[in-house]
């Protein structure tokens, strides 16, 4: 029996805007893929890259890292911190030899329930199509 690649996404949410939009789209029923899990960060900026890295080394298909839209972040200017830090890490993704898709960043607010869900669903959508993490599809080889 064939069964259907089903990626794992890691998920870091804006407590103020991204995770409230997340509960939004909870509350109202929209539809998404249980594909993700949420972790909630006070803000965007409290992402360090080195979260991401060590998600995707350890066979995290995708991160999402989700915040506020830029000019209404709680903390003033912390998204604009996450924009640069994620552009530079994609780069860094691709260097590294993996693809920088791998990685999406959004700007969702508190009352974008169905942004969020059809986030995840193109998201999902998208690692479908990339396949599984390549370190772990070998971690899982090696078993």
């Amino acid at each position: 029996m064939s069964r259907e690649f089903e990626p794992k996404i890691l998920g870091f949410l804006c407590n103020w805007c991204s995770y409230a939009g997340a509960d939004l789209a909870g509350v109202s029923r929209f539809q998404y893929p249980p594909n993700i899990r949420a972790i909630r960060v006070m803000c965007s900026a409290r992402v360090n890259p080195v979260f991401v890295l060590k998600a995707l080394l350890g066979g995290i298909d995708g991160v999402l890292v989700a915040g506020c839209h830029i000019g209404d972040c709680h903390y003033m200017i912390g998204n604009l911190f996450t924009r640069r830090r994620m552009l530079a890490l994609r780069k860094l993704l691709e260097v590294l030899g993996m693809e920088s898709e791998r990685l999406r960043v959004e700007w969702i607010s508190a009352s974008e329930g169905i942004k969020f869900a059809e986030v995840v669903r193109d998201f999902t959508q998208k690692l479908k199509e990339l396949g599984p993490n390549p370190l772990r599809a070998s971690e899982e080889r090696e078993r």
